[in-house]
């Protein structure tokens, strides 16, 4: 299974402690793909800004980076890729069918 995090959309404070742009919010999703099989799960991570902690400019930010503070601040990574995994596998291996 081939799995895929994407940033999908960040929410900013234009002003906060004398910086600009200041990212609270990041909309992401994990995507998985197994042959003809995908799974995906979404969500969305907080952070706040950190006294004295490095400040990166929001036209400077990388999708690795921002990656990194949903997996600090209470995205499991682990846990949701386990999700998109077992979605794959109830596709291949239907838990419940319906018969004709």
């Amino acid at each position: 299974m081939n799995t895929q995090w994407i940033i999908e959309q960040m929410w900013v404070k234009p002003q906060e402690d004398g910086k600009t742009d200041v990212v609270v919010t990041a909309a992401w999703r994990c995507n998985g793909q197994d042959s003809d099989y995908s799974g995906t799960v979404y969500g969305t991570a907080s952070f706040t800004l950190q006294q004295g902690g490095t400040f990166t400019p929001y036209a400077d930010l990388t999708q690795d980076e921002v990656l990194g503070w949903c997996w600090a601040n209470g995205v499991n990574k682990e846990e949701v890729e386990a999700n998109v995994a077992s979605q794959i596998e109830n596709q291949k291996n239907p838990p419940i069918i319906t018969p004709p």
